[in-house]
């Protein structure tokens, strides 16, 4: 069953192969990988689709959260949460059919990035069910291509973030101990 897990990561080298690591070595197969910095250019946004049993959610949640890198992690699957796809499409459909095309994408809430004498780019953002009924549809016009971006999901639970203060490395510790008289055990 598809499990929908959310990230907060440090924005690092590695991150994401430690993440996708875990994922891959338990034979776990992800159907969507989006990632992006967040308003804190240290810090990502990691939203994974997985194909996990339902049975076995918690304990990868558990697992990615021991992970280096990674600061927070959110099963978001049964959460209150807004969950968008974005598709990016080209239709090359003869004149005739052309304005059927432009009525269909206004049915779905798309919209036209360009066009041409061949036909029409269309951007449509939505839930994953909606983008494949409108895929299915687009179809039928003529020649057809498409790159989706993934699943971004944002949580609607008023819950803040806690972190715990970072631990000093051993080189930090003895700077800190030799300016403030201090030792760190």
């Amino acid at each position: 069953m598809l499990q929908i897990i959310s990230l907060l990561v440090e924005n690092k080298p590695g991150a994401l192969m430690r993440v996708t690591g875990v994922l891959t070595a338990r034979g776990y197969n992800i159907e969507s990988l989006t990632v992006a910095r967040t308003l804190d250019p240290t810090l990502s946004q990691m939203t994974i689709v997985v194909d996990v049993d339902p049975n076995l959610r918690e304990l990868l949640v558990k697992q990615m959260n021991k992970l280096i890198n990674v600061l927070q992690v959110n099963d978001l699957t049964a959460a209150r949460a807004v969950a968008r796809e974005m598709v990016l499409m080209r239709v090359r459909a003869p004149l005739e059919k052309r304005t059927s095309v432009l009525k269909e994408a206004e049915i779905f809430g798309a919209r036209v990035v360009d066009s041409s004498v061949e036909g029409f780019t269309l951007e449509a953002t939505g839930e994953q069910e909606k983008l494949e009924e409108f895929i299915d549809i687009m179809r039928s016009y003529g020649e057809f291509e498409i790159a989706r971006s993934g699943v971004v999901v944002m949580s609607l639970r008023s819950k803040k973030l806690r972190l715990s203060p970072p631990v000093p490395t051993k080189s930090e510790a003895e700077r800190i101990e030799q300016n403030t008289g201090v030792t760190h055990g």
